[in-house]
């Protein structure tokens, strides 16, 4: 058996399908469709280099591989690569061709130090010790059964606090992406983003085709959106949460929790089945929104580090 990696061939709907379906396989907490594989090959900012791999075995793709620069962070040389071999198919040799196809790539763009999500299972963490990739932080998968769960009533909106949906902003999503961009700028994590491009924001977040908006709540006070929380669904009966945030401003008021419910109960009204959601395992905060809710710890991640060269 013979193992070989190469990039996905854009437009080819086939290799779409195949790096979704592995992707789903692998890791089932984060949605992937054919066309969110497609759109994130199409419009993704030029400076992250972004590129999708396929691990093939006797023409069969068993594994995957995204790579990137973190080129909106402030830090110079900073790359990520994420790998994910079908359960099935461990233990051939895609995950090792992946990662030095990968590594490879990264080092002739200038990267110096590389990011990766290893599920925290026994065989990945000594994978990737071996690889020379140190641990860091953690991050939790939650899910919530939306056909049994008794999910708890939606609190009253503070004084001067109401609730729309994403929807309502989309003749002028601006308000949205200033809030997701201060937001993002204080999320716990590894590696550090400023985001200050609209136009990116809305090729690349605002119209992913899995982006639910009329599922996506905000409170707005004063006229402005002031929190939010993202939805992405699988094209099924499945509803996820990304990014939730409050504006600075008006942090501990509750409306994490506020439009967090909102939504889950659009969700449910919706139709859909199941719910999932992701935290670091260090904010405490959310953590405990989450529990409020009826989440549910499946699955946890660890964040590892490597310095190329």
């Amino acid at each position: 058996m013979t193992v070989s990696v190469r990039a996905i061939r854009p437009g080819d709907r086939s290799d779409a399908e195949a790096f979704a379906r592995i992707r789903m396989l692998a890791l089932p907490y984060v949605f992937f469709t054919a066309d969110s594989v497609e759109h994130v090959l199409a419009r993704l900012h030029p400076d992250s280099h972004y590129t999708a791999l396929l691990a093939e075995e006797d023409g069969e793709a068993i594994g995957t591989a995204q790579l990137s620069l973190a080129h909106e962070s402030p830090e110079p040389g900073q790359a990520l690569l994420n790998v994910y071999v079908r359960p099935d198919r461990t233990g051939r040799g895609a995950g090792t061709a992946l990662v030095n196809a990968g590594e490879g790539r990264l080092a002739e763009l200038g990267a110096r130090k590389v990011f990766s999500w290893v599920l925290d299972e026994p065989a990945n963490r000594v994978f990737a010790d071996r690889r020379g990739y140190r641990p860091g932080s953690t991050a939790q998968f939650l899910r919530l059964d939306l056909t049994r769960a008794e999910l708890p009533p939606v609190p009253a909106p503070p004084p001067g606090v109401e609730l729309r949906t994403a929807a309502d902003f989309a003749d002028d999503p601006r308000p949205l992406f200033l809030l997701d961009a201060e937001c993002t700028a204080d999320e716990p994590g590894d590696v550090d983003y400023v985001f200050d491009d609209f136009g990116t924001w809305l090729e690349e977040t605002w119209r992913h085709p899995l982006q639910r908006h009329d599922l996506a709540t905000v409170a707005v006070a004063d006229g402005r959106p002031v929190a939010f929380t993202a939805v992405r669904t699988d094209g099924g009966t499945r509803y996820g949460t990304g990014m939730t945030g409050t504006a600075r401003a008006h942090r501990g008021r509750g409306l994490a929790k506020l439009v967090k419910a909102d939504s889950l109960h659009r969700a449910r009204a919706a139709g859909f089945t199941e719910a999932h959601t992701g935290n670091d395992a260090g904010n405490e905060p959310m953590l405990a929104v989450n529990r409020w809710l009826g989440y549910e710890v499946c699955a946890q991640e660890v964040h590892h580090v490597r310095e190329l060269g």
